[in-house]
């Protein structure tokens, strides 16, 4: 199996040849690649459905097959790519905010899913109290974010509600005026 890092090189590779097609002076030619690129997915995405038709009808088996090979990162972004993954954008939503619920709760917040459109776009309501945690909560926000677009890339947007209450620094700006002066510079 290919190595992670590989894998990430050859998709840089694939989008740094879509975008040479893309700028490409010559029309006939781009429009060709693309028709090329279009049928070779559709020849890839029918196989592809046909291999998870055969492990789906094979058996009680099948259907743990299909939901392990939702969970390797290669396969899954192949499922994900051709729209075969055995998880709905729902369900891969609500897992990655499992994944970040310790993170949140350790730093005195959590986070709710109010809902996913049928455009893609996520909402959610992120709430509590970071009393003395270091963590801001725009990063547990940012974690958050980060949770969801890993497991689930063809999230369109991310819409937040609430926020996080960060607890008031321990020094804060006191008026000269309080400090036994009245606020005015003595002349000596």
């Amino acid at each position: 199996m290919p190595a992670s890092n590989e894998i990430q090189n050859q998709l840089k590779s694939l989008e740094a040849l879509i975008l040479q097609i893309d700028n490409s002076n010559n029309p006939a030619l781009t429009t060709s690649a693309k028709n090329l690129v279009q049928l070779l997915m559709e020849f890839h995405g029918a196989g592809l459905e046909r291999i998870l038709e055969i492990v789906h009808d094979s058996g009680s088996s099948g259907a743990s097959i299909i939901a392990a090979l939702g969970r390797d990162n290669l396969v899954r972004s192949l499922l994900l790519l051709y729209g075969f993954h055995p998880d709905s954008l729902e369900e891969r939503v609500m897992q990655a905010l499992e994944k970040t619920r310790p993170y949140l709760n350790s730093h005195g917040g959590n986070v709710d899913l109010v809902g996913v459109d049928e455009s893609g776009t996520v909402t959610l309501r992120l709430e509590g109290n970071c009393h003395g945690c270091p963590s801001s909560s725009a990063t547990l926000k940012l974690a958050v974010e980060e949770a969801i677009y890993e497991a689930a890339p063809d999230v369109t947007g991310i819409i937040v509600e609430g926020s996080i209450q960060e607890a008031a620094p321990s020094a804060a700006f006191v008026p000269l005026s309080q400090l036994g002066g009245n606020g005015h510079r003595s002349e000596i």
